[in-house]
């Protein structure tokens, strides 16, 4: 393991640690939750204001799958070009119309021609624990807005 991917895979269990500790929704008895798997691709631009726009896939384990489309925006100080393909687990469903919606991003980024990328998003009691690679330049913090909506 090298030490970016080892530093990525520290940062998203530190993220994923501070989340276990926020307040959860109450289990409902009639349901068990379910899990969904989401695989992206994105590309996108920054000069402090960010934009990426993508598409994907969400499949859950109870069978129900929807192809998606994926904007995240959002400022800060970053700059670059990026293009990132990843995939990303969601807990917290009973459902996978509760995959979609508007999720807030804190992000810290480095990389040149080739880098990786770890982050927590959450909204609500959902999160997804998101993972990927990329290509281009991308420096910078930001502080963005992912939205996950059913491809048309």
């Amino acid at each position: 393991m090298n030490k970016r991917t080892f530093g990525l895979t520290a940062a998203l269990l530190l993220c994923a640690g501070a989340m276990s500790g926020l307040p959860t929704q109450s289990a409902r008895a009639d349901e068990a939750p379910v899990k969904c798997h989401l695989t992206y691709s994105l590309s996108g631009w920054s000069a402090i204001y960010e934009h990426a726009e993508g598409h994907g896939e969400v499949r859950c384990n109870n069978g129900q799958k929807a192809a998606v489309v994926i904007n995240m925006h959002g400022g800060g100080l970053t700059a670059g070009k990026f293009h990132v393909t990843g995939d990303g687990d969601i807990s917290h469903v009973y459902g996978i119309k509760d995959v979609f919606g508007s999720y807030a991003q804190a992000e810290a980024s480095g990389g040149v021609v080739r880098s990786g990328t770890a982050q927590v998003l959450t909204k609500g009691t959902t999160s997804i624990a998101l993972t990927g690679t990329g290509e281009g330049i991308n420096l910078g913090v930001a502080i963005s807005k992912f939205d996950i909506k059913p491809a048309r």
